[in-house]
């Protein structure tokens, strides 16, 4: 991996830019949502309490304290927070004071999008529902991420990607793979960054209403849901019909033969799917005919049905040559295949450097450190990196400059206990 340092935008290109949110969110779900449309553009106002139920009562997002940082580094700069938590400002308030959701309500006012994945009926208590919302900012679009939603029995129960995945599904399918019974979770946040695309798309869409309307609008995006239909994308498979013609799950999918083949010096992902791009892979390793001869693989659909003995021939094929002969045979016949990374290995693949996807940035608290830049391109407006991971409170006294407190009034609502900053 190469060692240039990565500047900074210096100005907003993306789509959202005029446009205001201020974010109640933390952990994962919301903060990845955020992230995403702070790089669109958005001017991201992140507002942090001083006291949270979790982070040892360190204060901020409690992704802050997660992980080990380099030698010299700030407190509260961990690496889940920095990977998910860039074009953002920090504000902090305590938003059980009177003076601190004065200074908050000053901030709506001035914004476009609310969102929070506080429990609603918590929301509610500390005088921050929707309809207290509206009444500072009438076209206000409000996001509440929820764990589930409010017409359902579990509505207001606590949601974490763990309890999702096993209320959705997610946790039976590695068990109908590999024939162990014991129900797994994936070895990712998938729950949390699945309903993180949710809401980023709910965003957009409640957004393009008002620009058409002028209607703000309350908008819940439910884990148990979004998850669900996520994952039963492909898994409702023969429950969609009724009565049932077949099982749960796609089973090319939870096909166990269905993983990275080995090669003589590593493993290659592989993936024919035409009868013709078959036909090829088999004649480049040494069996041709092997499709037309068997009526088990003639066809799509016969192929579909024998999926799992067809993929269980592969890498007594795959094993004969190495990783780069597979890709130099098979890469010119446009059989889809690549060269299976570890983790170790992506910073140094080839084509994630050629597109300048990792960037290694110079963070003024917590030193050099790597961002995943935005990966989806537009050619008229790109999104960007504008603004570190900020520390805790660091941008409280500017946000509410900006939005007509005076230095006074910032050093009033300070001294009735209702804001910090990051050096208070």
């Amino acid at each position: 991996m190469e060692s240039g340092t990565s500047k900074l935008a210096s100005n907003v290109t993306g789509q959202l830019k005029g446009i205001r949110i201020v974010d109640l969110t933390s952990v994962v779900f919301g903060a990845y949502a955020t992230q995403m449309l702070g790089d669109l553009g958005a001017d991201v106002i992140k507002v942090e309490a001083p006291s949270p139920t979790g982070g040892g009562g360190q204060g901020g997002d409690i992704m802050r304290w997660a992980g080990k940082l380099p030698e010299g580094a700030a407190e509260g700069l961990g690496p889940i927070y920095l990977t998910i938590n860039r074009n953002k400002r920090s504000v902090l308030l305590d938003l059980h004071t009177p003076a601190g959701r004065a200074a908050l309500f000053k901030i709506i006012a001035s914004a476009d999008v609310f969102t929070s994945n506080v429990r609603y009926e918590g929301m509610k208590r500390m005088g921050l529902s929707y309809e207290d919302v509206k009444a500072v900012k009438p076209d206000i679009i409000f996001v509440h991420a929820a764990g589930y939603g409010s017409d359902g029995p579990y509505a207001g129960l606590p949601a974490y990607d763990d309890l999702i995945q096993a209320g959705s599904g997610a946790a039976d399918l590695l068990n109908r793979m590999d024939g162990d019974p014991k129900p797994r979770y994936m070895p990712s946040l998938i729950a949390d960054k699945v309903s993180g695309h949710f809401m980023t798309q709910a965003v957009l869409a409640a957004l393009f209403h008002r620009e058409r309307t002028g209607e703000g609008q309350f908008v819940e995006v439910p884990m148990l849901e979004s998850i669900t239909s996520f994952i039963l994308a492909e898994h409702f498979y023969g429950h969609v019909f009724d009565p049932a013609t077949g099982p749960w799950s796609y089973s090319r999918v939870t096909n166990p033969d269905r993983r990275p083949y080995r090669t003589l010096d590593g493993y290659i992902g592989l993936m024919p799917y035409s009868d013709k791009q078959w036909n090829d892979f088999f004649a480049m390793a040494g069996r041709p005919g092997a499709m037309s001869e068997d009526p088990r693989f003639a066809s799509y659909k016969a192929r579909t049905q024998h999926i799992r003995e067809l993929y269980a021939l592969i890498e007594d094929l795959t094993a004969t040559k190495t990783t780069q002969e597979w890709l130099d045979l098979l890469m010119p016949l446009n059989i889809p295949v690549v060269k299976m990374n570890r983790l170790d290995d992506l910073q140094d693949d080839p084509h994630l450097k050629a597109v300048g996807f990792f960037e290694r940035h110079e963070h003024p608290d917590a030193g050099p450190y790597f961002q995943m830049r935005p990966p989806v391109r537009y050619s008229q407006t790109p999104a960007n990196i504008r603004r570190h991971p900020p520390k805790l409170g660091q941008d409280t006294r500017e946000v509410l400059a900006e939005v007509g407190l005076s230095e006074a009034e910032i050093d009033a609502i300070e001294a009735a206990g209702g804001l910090k900053t990051a050096a208070s």
